[in-house]
């Protein structure tokens, strides 16, 4: 069975009653709840636990680390930081939620600022499955709406994607590259826009069904292991 660790900063459910009214026991319950119900091992992890609740025994027995963060990206430190990036590399997934596009891991990864536009108006996000036949995108139809939500827009200084799955609209008219699918080392991220805190998004079915199917997408699994050592000549040298 693949292990889902569901980090969250836990930060907004605990200073605002507005978030707390929405996810009363944390962003990151609601999340693993719903990939709990999709057949997973789900364990969660806050920022304000030692080592982040991250430490080295967790993030071995992690397969897929779904990452959730806003207000406190600089709190996190540097050498969770470095563990959880080096993991990816050696095979770990990564799915990179909302506003966790300035988190350090994924900023870290991207090598760019992965800054955008936004406006916070509560208005209507139609996202488009621009890509069909992606594993991502199962059981999903061309598009869906998300009632309310934050306006992410473009330019999202990113790195172009291996492969672009899901495209946003926003009732005030701008698109934004939603669902980002990337490779580094031997690890896949996945990157999804949808989420903010004052509105009951990961409740929605589609998006829980994006999510299981990005875990799905994102565990390790028998893929090539290339060696990068030194080695013997095949054929014989003079």
């Amino acid at each position: 069975m693949v292990t889902v660790t569901v980090w969250n900063e836990y930060r907004h459910e605990k200073e605002s009653e507005e978030v707390a009214a929405v996810y009363p026991d944390g962003i990151h319950a609601t999340i693993a709840e719903g990939l709990r119900d999709a057949g997973y091992d789900v364990n969660t992890a806050t920022l304000d636990e030692p080592e982040h609740g991250l430490s080295e025994s967790v993030l071995d027995d992690t397969d897929v680390l779904a990452w959730w963060g806003h207000k406190a990206h600089g709190e996190v430190d540097d050498e969770i930081v470095d563990k959880v990036v080096q993991r990816v590399r050696d095979g770990m997934g990564l799915l990179v939620l909302h506003s966790g596009h300035y988190s350090k891991p994924f900023t870290r990864l991207m090598g760019t600022s992965c800054s955008l536009k936004w406006r916070d108006s509560g208005e209507r996000e139609r996202i488009w499955t621009v890509e069909p036949g992606h594993p991502i995108a199962d059981g999903l139809p061309e598009s869906f709406e998300v009632p309310r939500a934050e306006m992410y827009g473009e330019r999202f200084d990113i790195p172009a994607p291996d492969e672009l799955v899901f495209l946003s609209w926003f009732e005030g008219g701008e698109v934004f590259r939603s669902g980002c699918c990337y490779t580094r080392g031997k690890g896949r991220i996945f990157y999804f826009r949808p989420g903010h805190e004052t509105f009951p998004i990961y409740e929605q079915p589609e998006i829980q069904t994006v999510l299981a199917n990005a875990v799905d997408w994102a565990a390790p699994g028998s893929g090539p292991d290339p060696n990068f050592d030194n080695v013997a000549p095949l054929e014989d040298l003079d």
